[in-house]
């Protein structure tokens, strides 16, 4: 069941996305079919990576995204959709990589949950073996 959110943490991300881009979970799929090149971020906590994650995408906790982004994606021109559980926090991210100058970056409306609920593949530990 998906976390409700305090009315002040909504209100605050409702007031960040008109500054970033987003994108639907059918955008990112069209851009995968495509061969569109990008990386797929996700920003959850790792244990939550760790449980299970869109295939193919990258972990950069949302807590060091800003520490680490540089380290990570050195190139600020880099094609960047971050993902969260819903939307918040990648929302919150994007605001924040672009404020250091990274100029492609769009966040995923939806997030993991929107992915997993519409069936869509997971990557997890188990898948692996």
């Amino acid at each position: 069941m998906a976390k409700a959110h305090g009315t002040r943490f909504v209100q605050f991300v409702d007031a960040v996305r008109p500054q970033i881009c987003e994108c639907s979970i059918e955008d990112v799929l069209q851009r995968r079919a495509a061969g569109d090149p990008f990386i797929l971020v996700d920003v959850r906590e790792e244990s939550e990576f760790a449980a299970a994650r869109i295939p193919g995408s990258v972990h950069i906790g949302k807590g060091v995204i800003e520490r680490d982004i540089e380290e990570k994606i050195p190139d600020p021109k880099t094609p960047l959709v971050l993902y969260c559980g819903g939307g918040y926090r990648s929302a919150l991210a994007a605001l924040n990589l672009q404020q250091m100058g990274y100029t492609n970056v769009i966040s995923m409306d939806g997030g993991f949950r929107g992915w997993k609920d519409a069936g869509l593949p997971l990557e997890s530990p188990q898948s692996h073996s």
